[in-house]
């Protein structure tokens, strides 16, 4: 695996989904795709997008992705560029309906949520030009009362990527653009995927939202922003406004592991040189990327967050358990990555993080409540009751 595609892979989870790979039915001999095993590297992976097309035009979004599941799950080349594929459906899937919700639920969690990226990305793709009524109003059918934010992230998260490819990666255009958003959360969601729409841009040209990109009819703009400076392992978010730091070092070391080449020590060093105030933040970026180098083994990410200075680990493992969380939408792994870290070595910060990507994939106390108690000690289910928004008990 390139450490581009490491990279991939670990960006993808800001808040995302991936394979749970007993789930899906191999695609065996003479299943989808098996024609394509006798092509290796670039050729198998646009025969299988040539599949994955075929499936989706002829049986729909959620034929398409159950495709991917057997494909993913029986080849280790699919798997690795699931996301990837996952966005192409989502780009096509667009051009055949533009009913967004109902393509959401057509899309499923799988891979990332990269179909439902791919969904928002084609609609910004569509416009020549945007107002704030219409960013607003986009994401609004994922507002229902009592449902959790899991799915209306997964929009505005997408927004940012839209708005980004939109501008042609004006990068401050599109951060300007998600600021019309009026809720807090989701603007500060919408730079998440601004930024990373920025890196993916530079980093993987023949990602399909960066196909699109090209192929697009928008105009870049007057003066191209620059995504990346080899000289300085903390830009953009060295030149960034205050209002975007956090959502940007959430990013960067994607950026910092990209100029390295997957020295992970290495961009330990480099977070410790960004601002006290987002430091943290840059570890806990280090921590989901680190699980991509991991294969989200949960020993292997501990032992490689010990290559962050002791202030900054517990921050490394806060990253890296929202991380496990985030690729497959369960809470095992990322269970089990807590229990190894132990309380001593930050195991509170480990399980109010896990709380929090609960309080995100349920809406119901009682369901939250459920999750935590497997944490079993008394202190850690505490620590996963803070941050899933649960009542400890007095």
């Amino acid at each position: 695996m390139t450490q581009t595609h490491k990279l991939l892979l670990a960006m993808g989870v800001v808040a995302l989904v991936g394979i749970a790979a007993n789930r899906f039915t191999p695609a065996g001999k003479g299943g989808p795709g098996e024609a394509c095993r006798r092509f290796a590297g670039e050729q198998r992976r646009t025969c299988y997008s040539q599949v994955l097309s075929e499936r989706l035009r002829q049986h729909g979004v959620a034929d398409a992705v159950k495709t991917l599941d057997a494909l993913a799950a029986s080849d280790g080349d699919a798997a690795e560029h699931a996301h990837e594929f996952a966005h192409g459906i989502g780009i096509e899937a667009y051009a055949l309906s533009s009913d967004i919700p109902a393509t959401f639920t057509e899309c499923g969690d799988g891979f990332s949520s990269g179909c439902r990226h791919g969904v928002i990305q084609a609609y910004f793709e569509s416009r020549d030009q945007v107002t704030q009524p219409e960013v607003e109003a986009l994401c609004q059918p994922f507002k229902m009362p009592g449902a959790s934010r899991w799915v209306l992230f997964q929009c505005v998260h997408g927004m940012g990527h839209g708005l980004t490819m939109l501008y042609g990666h004006d990068l401050p255009r599109a951060l300007t653009d998600c600021d019309m958003l009026s809720d807090g959360w989701d603007r500060e969601s919408c730079y998440g995927g601004a930024f990373m729409e920025s890196v993916i841009n530079a980093t993987a040209p023949h990602h399909p939202a960066t196909m699109l990109a090209m192929h697009s009819h928008h105009h870049m703009s007057g003066t191209p922003f620059k995504a990346l400076d080899p000289a300085d392992p903390l830009y953009p978010c060295s030149i960034m406004a205050d209002k975007y730091l956090h959502a940007c070092y959430q990013m960067q070391t994607s950026v910092m592991l990209n100029l390295n080449h997957g020295d992970i020590g290495d961009a330990a060093k480099s977070c410790e040189r960004a601002p006290a105030t987002v430091r943290p933040i840059c570890f806990q970026s280090l921590g989901r990327d680190i699980t991509s180098y991991t294969s989200r083994d949960p020993q292997k990410t501990s032992d490689l967050c010990h290559k962050a200075a002791e202030p900054y680990r517990s921050s490394c493992y806060f990253g890296a358990v929202k991380a496990l969380v985030d690729w497959t939408a369960t809470t095992e792994s990322a269970f089990a990555f807590c229990r190894i870290v132990g309380h001593e070595a930050g195991g509170p910060t480990c399980y109010q993080a896990l709380g929090e990507e609960i309080a995100t994939l349920l809406a119901g106390l009682p369901e939250r409540e459920q999750q935590c108690l497997q944490a079993q000690e008394l202190a850690a289910v505490n620590s996963c009751r803070l941050g899933a928004g649960v009542p400890v008990p007095r």
